[in-house]
């Protein structure tokens, strides 16, 4: 039954997703020797650390959206990452460590799965899959600075009115409030617009006789093994980062 498990799975993403986890690791061991202890490391600047950080996230992200379609059940999917996210807030607010994480990337694939599950009862047909998951791309391509007050591309901006910052109700949506603070932020807009765009592309590669055989031949065992256990790594690398970092540097 194993065997047969593992000829059903697309061993490539799950490979990538663990070449991700393990480059999460390394940055956020740069975070801590950087920001807590005060290591000058000259690499982990802008805009390296800023490009370092979206590669992990957005491959999150997008391997999630494609990899929806194959869920049994996302609304249980959706709700675990939700326990997950409310715990490491809570967590994360009474170590006291760093600034406490609020909405962070597990509470935006708690959120992007909840809104795949709800469409799931919605008949699309492939080709407005195609489309859906071009436009969804797109919106999430303009809307990446939106918690910069605009949205736009290639030098286009369109101010966001100033008033939607002003509360702090709408810092989940991703207009974070005046006193709003967060060590990973990844609100529903406009990550979810990525999460939602691979979603459809995934199901418009299903409904075109799935993906290609060498995504279930290609992989790295080490890697796929990680990439099955990602949310598992993401839960406690960082205490045992900041544990080894405890005992080695200071």
């Amino acid at each position: 039954m194993d065997t047969t498990k593992r000829s059903q799975r697309l061993r490539l993403f799950d490979a990538v997703r663990g070449f991700s986890v393990i480059s999460m690791v390394l940055f956020h061991l740069s975070y801590d020797l950087y920001f807590l202890w005060g290591l000058q490391l000259h690499y982990f600047e802008p805009p390296f650390r800023d490009i370092w950080r979206a590669s992990i996230s957005w491959s999150f992200l997008f391997i999630a959206g494609l990899m929806c379609n194959f869920s049994h059940n996302n609304l249980r999917r959706a709700l675990k990452y939700g326990l997950v996210a409310l715990l490491i807030y809570v967590v994360t607010t009474i170590a006291a460590v760093d600034t406490a994480i609020s909405y962070g990337i597990i509470f935006c694939m708690a959120a992007s799965t909840l809104i795949a599950w709800c469409l799931e009862r919605l008949q699309r047909s492939r080709r407005a899959h195609l489309l859906l998951g071009i436009l969804l791309f797109s919106l999430f391509l303009l809307t990446l600075h939106l918690q910069e007050g605009f949205w736009g591309i290639l030098g286009i901006e369109v101010r966001i009115p100033a008033a939607l910052f002003s509360t702090p109700w709408l810092s989940w949506l991703g207009f974070p409030g005046p006193h709003f603070a967060s060590g990973d932020y990844y609100p529903i807009l406009p990550y979810t617009l990525l999460f939602l765009g691979a979603a459809h592309i995934g199901a418009f590669i299903r409904g075109h006789g799935g993906f290609p055989q060498w995504c279930k031949k290609c992989g790295c065992r080490p890697l796929e093994f990680i990439g099955r256990h990602a949310l598992a790594v993401y839960i406690f690398h960082q205490p045992l980062l900041l544990l080894c970092c405890q005992l080695l540097i200071a």
